[in-house]
Formats: structure tokens, sequence, C-alpha cells
């Protein structure tokens, strides 16, 4: 019988991309992104997660959008300065939210390529903390 490859897969992929999130991938200069980037994701008991993403300066050309850690990927694309997502998550995950992390990435006219970073939240639940990188 074959072994299933997702989980050690997803491991890996994650644990990368934690070490660039929280190691060199970092700008020192994240209180301008977070003056201007917002990012939500929002899970609601009717069974979806709605992610919105705002940009203040209304200067991003591009943004992909990824939920990881599902059985089959979802990936979207925008190319606009914002928007809402509406995701269906019929059940809560059995490890909590944390293993669906929403990963942004993100082309901006002053930025250039960056990357965002957040949980999924329950409705009512503080938000999570959002990592920033500038590859």
């Amino acid at each position: 019988m074959a072994k299933k490859l997702g989980p050690p897969i997803f491991l890996g992929v994650f644990t990368i991309l934690a070490i660039i999130f929280l190691t060199g991938g970092a700008s020192d200069d994240k209180d301008a992104l977070r003056e201007t980037f917002q990012v939500e994701a929002i899970y609601y008991e009717s069974g979806y997660v709605e992610i919105s993403f705002f940009d203040n300066s209304d200067k991003t050309t591009g943004v992909v959008l990824e939920i990881l850690g599902m059985d089959e990927s979802f990936q979207k694309t925008f190319s606009d300065s914002e928007f809402i997502e509406i995701v269906p998550f019929p059940t809560k995950p059995k490890y909590g939210w944390a293993v669906h992390p929403i990963v942004l990435e993100i082309d901006h006219e002053d930025f250039g390529h960056i990357q965002l970073k957040t949980e999924i939240h329950p409705l009512g639940e503080s938000i999570p903390p959002v990592i920033y990188a500038v590859p």
C-alpha cells in the first residue's frame, strides 16, 4: 500500500516558510507594512472562512492567496488592492487552525515582493498576529 506523503510534505514546506519568515526574510521597516496592509481570516460556525485583504496605499498590483495544509490545495490570484474571499470549511481542524496558515504573496509598487502569513480564527476571538517578510 502506498504511504500518504501529504503530511510530511506539508510539514517540510511549513518549516521552511517559518524559517524564512522568522529569520533573514524579515524587513526592519515592519511598521510601514503594518500600517499599509490589513489581512484577517475569520471562521464562521456555518462552515466557511472569510479572508479579507486591504492595502490602504492602493499600490498592490497582484496577490496570490494560499491556504496551506488542506487536502486539496487552495490558491487564488487577485489583481486588486482589496478583496474578500469565502472558502468552505465544513469542519474545524482536529489539531487547531495553526495547521492551515494563510499566506499572501504580494507585489507592491513601493515595497516590491512581500509575504504575509496569518492564521484563521473563529468569529469573536482575538486576531492572530501577522508575520511580514520581504524576501
